[in-house]
Parts: C-alpha cells; sequence; structure tokens
C-alpha cells in the first residue's frame, strides 16, 4: 500500500511540475542585438524571470519575453544604485491573465503588453529581479 502512495505522489508531483512549466512554455522570444550584454547574460535574466513567472504568477500565462534593448537598459541603470548593484537589465513581455485575475492584483481576462521585468546584478553575478511594471 505504501509502494502505491509513493508512486501515486511522485506521479502527481512530476505533473504539477510540468503544469507550472506551461505558463512559460510558448513565450516567443525576439533576439535583440547588444552592446551591453552577451547572448549568454540576456538568455539568463530570461530564465531568471521565466523561473520566477513559473513560481509565482498563477493564473497568468507568459506570451513574450525579450531584452528590451541597450537604450531603454541603459535609461534604467539609476537602479543600480538604489538596489547596491551595479549592472542592470531590462525585458520586455506580454502575458494573459485567466479570470482568476493572477493573485487578484491583475485584471481577470486580460492580457498586459509592454510590461517591464527590471533585473540588477554584481560583478557578473546572478540576474535578481527588483520590479516590474509599466
Amino acid at each position: 500500500m505504501m509502494k502505491l502512495f509513493k508512486r501515486l505522489l511522485c506521479i502527481m508531483l512530476a505533473l504539477s511540475l510540468w503544469a507550472c512549466r506551461e505558463n512559460t512554455a510558448h513565450a516567443a522570444a525576439k533576439k535583440i542585438d547588444s552592446q551591453l550584454y552577451s547572448a549568454e547574460e540576456i538568455d539568463s535574466a530570461i530564465d531568471t524571470i521565466s523561473e520566477e513567472f513559473n513560481r509565482e504568477w498563477k493564473g497568468c500565462t507568459l506570451t513574450e519575453l525579450y531584452y528590451a534593448g541597450d537604450e531603454i537598459s541603459e535609461e534604467y541603470q539609476d537602479w543600480a544604485d538604489r538596489n547596491h548593484a551595479d549592472e542592470v537589465i531590462v525585458l520586455m513581455s506580454s502575458f494573459e491573465v485567466d479570470s482568476s485575475g493572477g493573485d487578484g492584483s491583475l485584471n481577470p481576462d486580460s492580457t498586459y503588453d509592454g510590461w517591464k521585468f527590471i533585473l540588477t546584478r554584481t560583478n557578473g553575478g546572478s540576474w535578481i529581479h527588483v520590479d516590474h511594471g509599466y
């Protein structure tokens, strides 16, 4: 009986992880050239937000996530000082919200376009999501 319970628990865990992955699985990616960041650095920032989105943005489906470009990221460089970091990168996104309204702070059954995610890092370390919005 315990063996069956463990198997069912494993299956349920696998299905829940697979379901969480779905809210970013179909996100489109645009390749934006950068003089500030390598493709790997940009991909790392995108991965940071994708993982967080899957974990925390319940009721939302990410449809697009990409680097906002050097000009926009440079406009946000003051965020480095605010967050005791030395680099800032800005990502642009679009996402859909289901009837739940996400965590309740978003409009139910709506699409958010041009939503920014601001990330910082220090000494080439890991990107940290510090803010988001329009």
